[in-house]
C-alpha cells in the first residue's frame, strides 16, 4: 500500500512536470511560428442564436491542442518504460536460464559414480559377447 501512495505522488508531480512543459517550453515557439498567438488564447467564438443579448460561446480549441500533445508525451513515456521493462525482464530471463543449465550440467558425485558403473557393465557386455564388434 505504501508503494502504491508513493507511486500516485510520483505521479502526480510527473504529471505536473510534463502539463508545465507543454504549456510553458513546447507551445510557446509553435504560437511563435503561426503568428506569436499563445495557444491557450486560441478561441473560435460561436454566435449565440439561442439568447442573442449573451456573450459568443467560446470554443477554446488552442488549450485542447496543448493537452493532445501532453497526452503524447506521456504515453510516448509510458511506452518507453514499458519496453525498458520488457526488456530487463527478457534480459533476467536469460541470465536464469543460463544459471539453471550450470546447475544442471554440474553433476553430483552420485550420478558421476552411476555414469561409470553404467559404462563399466557396458564395456563388459561387449567384451563378454565376442561376435560383438566394439565401436
Amino acid at each position: 500500500m505504501f508503494d502504491l501512495a508513493i507511486g500516485i505522488v510520483v505521479g502526480t508531480a510527473f504529471s505536473n512536470v510534463v502539463k508545465s512543459l507543454v504549456d510553458d517550453i513546447i507551445t510557446p515557439p509553435f504560437g511563435l511560428l503561426i503568428g506569436g498567438v499563445d495557444f491557450a488564447n486560441l478561441v473560435a467564438e460561436i454566435p449565440n442564436f439561442v439568447y442573442p443579448n449573451q456573450p459568443p460561446v467560446a470554443i477554446r480549441y488552442g488549450k485542447f491542442i496543448q493537452q493532445i500533445i501532453y497526452l503524447f508525451i506521456v504515453a510516448l513515456i509510458l511506452f518507453l518504460i514499458v519496453k525498458l521493462i520488457n526488456k530487463l525482464h527478457k534480459i533476467a530471463a536469460k541470465k536464469k536460464v543460463g544459471v539453471e543449465y550450470a546447475v544442471a550440467k554440474e553433476l553430483s558425485d552420485e550420478v558421476k559414480v552411476l555414469h561409470q558403473i553404467r559404462d563399466l557393465l557396458a564395456h563388459k557386455i561387449i567384451s563378454f559377447h565376442p561376435h560383438k564388434k566394439e565401436h
